[in-house]
Protein backbone atom coordinates (compact mmCIF):
# COMPACT_ATOMS: atom_id res chain seq x y z
CA UNK A 1 0.00 0.00 0.00
CA UNK A 2 2.99 2.29 0.65
CA UNK A 3 4.27 1.99 -2.44
CA UNK A 4 1.01 2.60 -4.69
CA UNK A 5 0.57 5.48 -2.42
CA UNK A 6 4.07 6.80 -3.20
CA UNK A 7 3.03 6.32 -6.94
CA UNK A 8 -0.06 8.00 -6.42
CA UNK A 9 1.76 11.00 -5.18
CA UNK A 10 4.50 11.11 -8.14
CA UNK A 11 2.12 11.55 -10.91
CA UNK A 12 -1.39 11.67 -9.02
CA UNK A 13 -3.74 11.51 -12.40
CA UNK A 14 -1.70 8.90 -14.36
CA UNK A 15 -0.76 6.62 -11.60
CA UNK A 16 -4.34 6.63 -9.89
CA UNK A 17 -6.05 5.56 -13.84
CA UNK A 18 -3.11 3.02 -13.96
CA UNK A 19 -4.25 1.86 -10.13
CA UNK A 20 -7.90 1.93 -10.75
CA UNK A 21 -8.05 0.32 -14.11
CA UNK A 22 -7.93 -3.09 -15.17
CA UNK A 23 -4.16 -4.07 -16.89
CA UNK A 24 -6.18 -5.04 -20.00
CA UNK A 25 -8.18 -1.68 -19.82
CA UNK A 26 -6.11 0.36 -21.98
CA UNK A 27 -8.65 2.25 -23.81
CA UNK A 28 -9.49 5.45 -20.95
CA UNK A 29 -5.81 5.53 -20.17
CA UNK A 30 -5.03 6.00 -24.02
CA UNK A 31 -7.84 8.60 -23.97
CA UNK A 32 -6.17 10.25 -20.80
CA UNK A 33 -2.86 10.26 -22.53
CA UNK A 34 -4.16 11.88 -25.74
CA UNK A 35 -6.20 14.78 -24.23
CA UNK A 36 -3.02 15.65 -21.66
CA UNK A 37 -0.87 15.58 -24.69
CA UNK A 38 -3.23 18.35 -26.73
CA UNK A 39 -3.42 20.07 -23.01
CA UNK A 40 0.26 20.51 -23.40
CA UNK A 41 0.82 21.58 -27.07
CA UNK A 42 -2.37 23.99 -26.30
CA UNK A 43 0.10 25.56 -23.42
CA UNK A 44 3.26 25.30 -25.89
CA UNK A 45 1.76 27.30 -28.27
CA UNK A 46 0.08 29.89 -25.54
CA UNK A 47 3.42 30.97 -23.63
CA UNK A 48 4.45 33.93 -24.73
CA UNK A 49 7.96 32.37 -24.93
CA UNK A 50 9.16 31.66 -28.44
CA UNK A 51 11.66 29.20 -26.73
CA UNK A 52 8.67 27.44 -25.10
CA UNK A 53 7.17 26.69 -28.84
CA UNK A 54 9.67 23.50 -29.21
CA UNK A 55 8.19 20.57 -30.78
CA UNK A 56 11.37 17.96 -29.79
CA UNK A 57 10.78 15.94 -26.79
CA UNK A 58 13.73 13.40 -26.79
CA UNK A 59 15.45 11.80 -23.82
CA UNK A 60 14.35 14.83 -20.84
CA UNK A 61 11.72 14.36 -18.82
CA UNK A 62 9.70 16.94 -20.71
CA UNK A 63 10.55 19.39 -23.94
CA UNK A 64 14.18 20.10 -21.83
CA UNK A 65 15.83 18.97 -24.75
CA UNK A 66 14.30 20.88 -27.95
CA UNK A 67 14.64 23.85 -25.33
CA UNK A 68 18.15 22.91 -24.86
CA UNK A 69 19.20 22.81 -28.59
CA UNK A 70 17.18 26.24 -29.56
CA UNK A 71 19.64 27.43 -26.64
CA UNK A 72 22.62 26.03 -27.99
CA UNK A 73 21.74 26.85 -31.54
CA UNK A 74 21.27 30.57 -30.84
CA UNK A 75 24.38 30.77 -28.83
CA UNK A 76 26.42 29.12 -31.70
CA UNK A 77 27.70 26.33 -29.77
CA UNK A 78 27.75 22.94 -32.01
CA UNK A 79 30.01 20.88 -29.57
CA UNK A 80 31.63 21.11 -26.21
CA UNK A 81 31.22 19.47 -22.84
CA UNK A 82 28.43 19.42 -20.46
CA UNK A 83 28.43 18.09 -16.12
CA UNK A 84 24.79 17.65 -14.82
CA UNK A 85 24.91 16.62 -11.36
CA UNK A 86 21.45 14.73 -10.26
CA UNK A 87 21.02 12.12 -13.19
CA UNK A 88 18.58 9.46 -12.19
CA UNK A 89 19.40 6.08 -13.12
CA UNK A 90 20.66 7.68 -16.96
CA UNK A 91 18.31 6.85 -19.28
CA UNK A 92 16.21 10.18 -18.30
CA UNK A 93 17.44 13.47 -17.89
CA UNK A 94 19.17 16.70 -19.92
CA UNK A 95 22.17 15.69 -21.02
CA UNK A 96 21.84 12.76 -22.80
CA UNK A 97 20.58 14.82 -25.79
CA UNK A 98 23.94 15.99 -25.86
CA UNK A 99 25.76 12.81 -26.17
CA UNK A 100 23.64 11.82 -29.25
CA UNK A 101 24.80 15.09 -30.90
CA UNK A 102 28.53 14.35 -30.37
CA UNK A 103 29.15 16.15 -27.18
CA UNK A 104 31.35 14.76 -24.21
CA UNK A 105 30.81 15.04 -20.22
CA UNK A 106 30.38 14.00 -16.48
CA UNK A 107 27.69 12.89 -14.78
CA UNK A 108 27.10 13.22 -10.77
CA UNK A 109 24.27 11.18 -8.95
CA UNK A 110 23.63 9.72 -5.66
CA UNK A 111 22.24 6.34 -7.25
CA UNK A 112 23.27 3.86 -9.48
CA UNK A 113 23.02 3.88 -13.21
CA UNK A 114 21.64 1.62 -15.73
CA UNK A 115 24.65 1.88 -17.64
CA UNK A 116 28.20 1.03 -17.87
CA UNK A 117 30.77 3.97 -18.77
CA UNK A 118 33.80 2.43 -17.59
CA UNK A 119 34.67 1.80 -21.75
CA UNK A 120 33.31 5.29 -22.69
CA UNK A 121 35.58 8.11 -23.95
CA UNK A 122 32.70 10.71 -24.51
CA UNK A 123 31.22 9.98 -20.59
CA UNK A 124 32.19 9.39 -16.91
CA UNK A 125 29.95 8.59 -14.13
CA UNK A 126 30.49 8.96 -10.51
CA UNK A 127 28.37 7.91 -8.05
CA UNK A 128 28.67 10.31 -4.86
CA UNK A 129 25.98 12.08 -2.29
CA UNK A 130 26.54 15.88 -3.19
CA UNK A 131 27.11 18.35 -0.81
CA UNK A 132 28.06 22.25 -0.38
CA UNK A 133 31.57 20.79 0.68
CA UNK A 134 32.05 18.15 -1.94
CA UNK A 135 30.38 20.06 -5.50
CA UNK A 136 33.20 22.35 -6.43
CA UNK A 137 35.75 19.73 -5.89
CA UNK A 138 33.98 17.47 -8.63
CA UNK A 139 32.82 19.89 -11.07
CA UNK A 140 37.00 20.44 -11.33
CA UNK A 141 37.72 16.48 -11.33
CA UNK A 142 35.42 16.73 -14.85
CA UNK A 143 38.22 18.07 -16.50
CA UNK A 144 38.06 21.55 -18.90
CA UNK A 145 35.15 23.96 -18.25
CA UNK A 146 32.37 22.94 -19.53
CA UNK A 147 29.73 24.96 -21.23
CA UNK A 148 26.40 23.62 -19.85
CA UNK A 149 25.70 22.51 -16.54
CA UNK A 150 22.89 21.29 -15.65
CA UNK A 151 21.29 20.34 -12.12
CA UNK A 152 18.51 19.03 -10.58
CA UNK A 153 19.16 17.06 -6.76
CA UNK A 154 15.31 17.94 -5.28
CA UNK A 155 16.41 20.78 -2.65
CA UNK A 156 19.66 22.03 -2.16
CA UNK A 157 20.10 23.09 -5.22
CA UNK A 158 20.15 26.90 -4.65
CA UNK A 159 23.12 26.17 -2.40
CA UNK A 160 25.11 24.44 -4.89
CA UNK A 161 24.46 26.63 -7.96
CA UNK A 162 26.00 29.14 -5.52
CA UNK A 163 29.28 27.43 -4.86
CA UNK A 164 29.87 26.66 -8.31
CA UNK A 165 29.16 30.02 -9.32
CA UNK A 166 31.67 31.24 -6.58
CA UNK A 167 34.30 29.02 -7.69
CA UNK A 168 34.70 30.81 -10.83
CA UNK A 169 31.75 28.28 -12.89
CA UNK A 170 30.92 30.25 -16.10
CA UNK A 171 29.23 27.80 -18.58
CA UNK A 172 27.23 29.72 -21.30
CA UNK A 173 24.34 27.32 -20.72
CA UNK A 174 23.47 26.91 -16.41
CA UNK A 175 19.63 24.45 -16.59
CA UNK A 176 18.10 24.37 -12.85
CA UNK A 177 15.14 23.00 -11.30
CA UNK A 178 12.99 25.37 -9.56
CA UNK A 179 10.08 25.19 -7.29
CA UNK A 180 7.25 26.06 -9.40
CA UNK A 181 4.60 26.18 -7.05
CA UNK A 182 6.15 29.63 -5.80
CA UNK A 183 4.95 32.29 -7.88
CA UNK A 184 7.53 34.67 -9.31
CA UNK A 185 6.81 37.75 -6.75
CA UNK A 186 7.79 35.02 -4.13
CA UNK A 187 11.61 34.39 -3.02
CA UNK A 188 11.81 30.83 -1.04
CA UNK A 189 14.34 28.55 -0.59
CA UNK A 190 14.63 25.56 1.93
CA UNK A 191 17.45 25.63 4.75
CA UNK A 192 20.54 24.30 3.63
CA UNK A 193 20.65 20.44 5.02
CA UNK A 194 23.36 18.21 3.87
CA UNK A 195 21.30 14.79 4.76
CA UNK A 196 18.09 16.54 2.89
CA UNK A 197 16.27 13.97 0.31
CA UNK A 198 13.01 14.75 -1.25
CA UNK A 199 9.76 13.55 0.00
CA UNK A 200 7.55 13.81 -2.62
CA UNK A 201 6.00 16.77 -1.42
CA UNK A 202 6.66 20.88 -2.20
CA UNK A 203 9.60 20.66 0.61
CA UNK A 204 12.14 21.63 -1.59
CA UNK A 205 14.56 23.94 -3.81
CA UNK A 206 13.77 27.28 -4.30
CA UNK A 207 11.51 29.57 -6.00
CA UNK A 208 12.85 30.91 -9.84
CA UNK A 209 12.62 34.43 -8.01
CA UNK A 210 15.46 33.41 -5.12
CA UNK A 211 17.52 32.08 -8.77
CA UNK A 212 17.00 34.91 -10.71
CA UNK A 213 18.29 37.05 -7.76
CA UNK A 214 21.33 34.75 -7.39
CA UNK A 215 22.22 34.00 -11.13
CA UNK A 216 21.56 38.18 -11.86
CA UNK A 217 24.54 38.64 -9.04
CA UNK A 218 26.97 36.58 -11.83
CA UNK A 219 25.89 37.91 -14.59
CA UNK A 220 23.29 35.35 -16.10
CA UNK A 221 19.75 35.98 -17.36
CA UNK A 222 16.71 33.85 -17.45
CA UNK A 223 15.55 32.98 -20.97
CA UNK A 224 13.16 30.08 -20.21
CA UNK A 225 11.05 27.80 -18.39
CA UNK A 226 10.22 24.59 -19.62
CA UNK A 227 6.01 24.33 -19.81
CA UNK A 228 5.99 21.76 -17.15
CA UNK A 229 7.65 23.95 -14.60
CA UNK A 230 10.17 21.82 -13.35
CA UNK A 231 13.34 23.66 -15.31
CA UNK A 232 14.94 27.43 -15.73
CA UNK A 233 16.98 27.98 -18.22
CA UNK A 234 20.05 30.74 -17.87
CA UNK A 235 22.63 32.06 -20.13
CA UNK A 236 24.78 34.36 -19.93
CA UNK A 237 24.10 38.28 -20.08
CA UNK A 238 26.61 38.42 -22.91
CA UNK A 239 24.01 36.67 -25.38
CA UNK A 240 21.42 38.92 -24.43
CA UNK A 241 20.81 39.94 -28.33
CA UNK A 242 20.77 36.87 -29.11
CA UNK A 243 16.91 36.22 -27.28
CA UNK A 244 15.47 39.48 -27.94
CA UNK A 245 12.39 38.05 -28.94
CA UNK A 246 12.16 36.48 -25.46
CA UNK A 247 10.26 38.89 -22.77
CA UNK A 248 11.75 40.96 -20.58
CA UNK A 249 9.57 40.16 -17.40
CA UNK A 250 9.61 36.96 -15.64
CA UNK A 251 5.84 36.86 -14.69
CA UNK A 252 6.41 36.08 -18.81
CA UNK A 253 8.83 33.64 -18.70
CA UNK A 254 7.54 31.69 -15.61
CA UNK A 255 6.11 28.05 -16.02
CA UNK A 256 3.55 27.36 -13.73
CA UNK A 257 3.47 23.92 -12.04
CA UNK A 258 2.40 21.17 -14.31
CA UNK A 259 3.53 18.02 -13.59
CA UNK A 260 2.59 15.08 -15.64
CA UNK A 261 5.48 13.66 -17.31
CA UNK A 262 6.16 11.96 -20.05
CA UNK A 263 2.70 10.51 -20.66
CA UNK A 264 3.12 8.60 -23.78
CA UNK A 265 3.96 10.53 -26.22
CA UNK A 266 7.03 8.08 -27.54
CA UNK A 267 8.54 4.32 -26.82
CA UNK A 268 10.38 4.71 -23.51
CA UNK A 269 14.04 4.98 -23.86
CA UNK A 270 15.99 1.62 -23.37
CA UNK A 271 19.12 1.47 -21.50
CA UNK A 272 21.06 -0.18 -25.03
CA UNK A 273 20.19 2.98 -26.69
CA UNK A 274 21.86 5.50 -24.04
CA UNK A 275 24.63 2.75 -24.08
CA UNK A 276 24.89 2.95 -27.54
CA UNK A 277 25.60 6.80 -27.71
CA UNK A 278 27.70 6.71 -24.86
CA UNK A 279 30.29 4.64 -26.34
CA UNK A 280 30.51 6.49 -29.37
Amino acid sequence: MIKKLARILLNPVRSLLNYVLPSDDLALAEMFDLELHKEFRKRQYQHPNPLNKSKFFGFSQNEEDGITIEILKRIGLTSGTFVEFGVGDGTENNTIILLADGWKGSWFGGQDIALDTSRSSRLSFTKTWITKENIVDLYKSAGAASEVISLDLDGNDIYFVEELLKSGAEPQLFIVEYNAKFPPSIRFQIPYNDKHTWGYDDYFGASLRSFCDLFEKYGYMLVCCNISGANAFFVRNSCREKFSDVPTTLDEIYSEPFYFSRHRKMHPTSVETVQLLIEG
